[in-house]
């Protein structure tokens, strides 16, 4: 192994010492410094609870609290395609049960921990202002939706081990003697990172860019030690391209824009994720949907300037601007997988996102830290900049993180910044309905169907009033409704099924419930009501077995044992 890492030449050690030089080594003091101030940045979110998709994550995943386990984290789709996160809250759930402080928790612990890991891989490659790059990146309000939100663990995790990939790669270059094991420890934490988000794919050209940052070029023999970064990001890749379209349902009509339309997006999505960075004004939990018009010649105006900019950085990478040419690289390679060009089923709500760029913000930020540093050769005019700098940015987190204190709250802050956000409106109705005022959750489904008339959740949701009122022709509308967006939607093939067997007609009823364990044989719930269902038409035998197949797959079904002993069958 120890062949398959460049050794460093005497004058690029030379160069590496000499950059080393530019900031102390890494103290106590100092990573102790930056730890607290994440931490006080980040203390509103202590009090946060759970949001939007905590339940499909963690606080309703059957891997976590439901009838399966560990070991379907790893074998089934309920893990989506982040098994190791699952891991982590399967972990934490069987210590701290549901309560959302331990989760917080850890959210921040990664964040804080990755920023001093972003401050020691930024020493190792001779950034200047290493730990005010660090330190911007940490205290970012942009960051804030990636460390508040519960599922948002797949960020900071993924993270914090992408990171000490990149870090144990340097050091494999830089120690002959340590060199094998920290080329092996880079592969494995790589394999961390992209089990825990796999928007980690793009590190092989990280560590190439790191290698040319280093080397001031690239060489044949810098893609030896890359290869198996590279063969893990394709199998990731690819598996997550086939995850969002089959599994997550990032397929139809909200999914086919024409190349030329996602080219137009993908250049827009670069100036905006820029400019939030820059000034991070009216953040925004969903933002607006944009409308792209191919035929208007100002769609393309933001991919023409990027290409523009693009152009000038690479004509001019090995002179003044190496610095802007790396951290532009890096940008727009951390964002490649989310700028439009696949499908992500979050694309239905915004093309763009704030934890979309938790990573791809290192890029500028480092940049920024280094130019400011550079600008300001007074050591005292220094600090004092870099802490108004850093006081303005930890105050803008705790403004921010604060919206995250309760789901109510942030979907209306949501909505005050995006008025046409439907998605704000129906998660509003689903509060509405917890807490029994109907007449709330009615009409705020209507105001999401006003702007989004086909949205599944708005229609699925609205159906389950119109269902548990006895309405059965309206919950029968919305239910189809949903199904047209989303023929995946399990619940709503459920309870189409029996709003059909209510109206009396059988036959289409048994078909929705059959179509229902096609799309997921191992669902409890639709195995009970198919059996249930079976079982009252006069089809004992076939009823029966279902019911057991219920319980087989949910051992504490209590409805399923009910069943069963009512129809006096053993139970075992």
């Amino acid at each position: 192994m120890a062949a398959i890492i460049p050794r460093l030449s005497a004058r690029r050690k030379q160069r590496s010492t000499s950059n080393i030089r530019r900031e102390s080594a890494p103290t106590w003091p100092r990573a102790a410094l930056l730890l607290a101030l994440v931490i006080l940045a980040y203390l509103p979110v202590l009090r946060a609870g759970f949001i939007w998709d905590d339940d499909q994550h963690l606080t309703a995943n059957p891997c976590i609290v439901g009838p399966l386990g560990f070991g379907d984290i790893w074998t089934s789709a309920q893990a989506v395609y982040y098994p190791l996160v699952l891991t982590t809250f399967w972990l934490v759930h069987k210590i701290a049960g549901l309560n959302p402080l331990p989760y917080h928790l850890l959210n921040i612990a990664f964040h804080a921990g990755s920023a001093v890991l972003l401050w020691r891989v930024l020493e190792k490659i001779g950034a200047r202002a290493a730990w005010f790059g660090a330190a911007l990146w940490a205290l970012h309000p942009v960051m804030v939706q990636s460390v508040a939100w519960v599922t948002e663990l797949k960020n900071t995790q993924s993270c914090f081990f992408y990171l000490l990939s990149i870090l144990c790669f340097l050091n494999a270059r830089r120690r002959d003697s340590l060199g094998q094991r920290d080329y092996a420890l880079a592969i494995l934490f790589f394999a961390m990172a992209i089990t825990s988000k796999s928007s980690t794919v793009m590190l092989p050209v990280v560590l190439l860019l790191c290698l040319w940052w280093q080397d001031r070029q690239l060489r044949l023999r810098d893609i030896r030690p890359v290869s198996p970064f590279v063969a893990i990001s394709i199998a990731a890749s690819a598996w997550t391209i086939w995850e969002q379209k089959y599994h997550s349902g990032a397929i139809g009509s909200e999914f086919s824009q024409p190349w030329l339309e996602r080219f137009a997006i993908a250049g827009r999505d670069l100036w905006f994720y820029l400019f939030k960075l820059i000034w991070p004004a009216r953040l925004t939990f969903i933002y607006p949907q944009w409308k792209i018009d191919i035929h208007s010649l100002g769609t393309f105006v933001p991919l023409l300037a990027a290409m523009v900019a693009a152009a000038i950085l690479f004509w001019q990478r090995d002179k003044f601007l190496r610095p802007a040419f790396a951290a532009a690289v890096y940008f727009a390679a951390s964002l490649f997988p989310v700028l439009g060009l696949f499908n992500v089923y979050f694309f239905r709500y915004s093309f763009v996102s704030d934890h979309f760029q938790y990573l791809a913000a290192i890029g500028p930020l480092a940049l920024a830290a280094a130019a400011i540093s550079f600008a300001l050769t007074n050591p005292r005019i220094q600090m004092s900049i870099f802490a108004i700098v850093l006081a303005l940015l930890a105050t803008l987190t705790w403004k921010q993180a604060s919206i995250y204190r309760d789901a109510k709250t942030l979907y209306q802050v949501t909505i005050e910044r995006n008025p046409e956000c439907w998605l704000a409106y129906t998660n509003l109705g689903g509060l509405a309905v917890q807490d029994r005022q109907v007449d709330a959750a009615v009409d705020y489904y209507k105001r999401a169907l006003t702007i989004k008339p086909n949205a599944p959740e708005a229609q699925f949701s609205l159906g389950n009033i119109y269902f548990r009122s006895g309405d059965f022709s309206r919950a029968t509308d919305c239910y189809r409704v949903a199904l047209e967006t989303n023929p995946n939607h399990i619940r709503a093939r459920n309870n189409l099924a029996i709003c059909l067997l209510a109206s009396g007609r059988t036959t289409e009823g048994l078909e929705e419930f059959a179509e229902a364990l096609r799309i997921e044989p191992r669902d409890a719930q639709s195995h009970y009501n198919y059996g249930h269902a079976l079982q009252q038409l006069g089809r004992r035998d076939e009823g029966v077995a279902h019911l057991r197949e219920a319980l087989r797959l949910d051992p504490n079904y209590g409805q399923a044992k009910e069943r069963l002993r009512e129809l006096g069958e053993t139970i075992q």
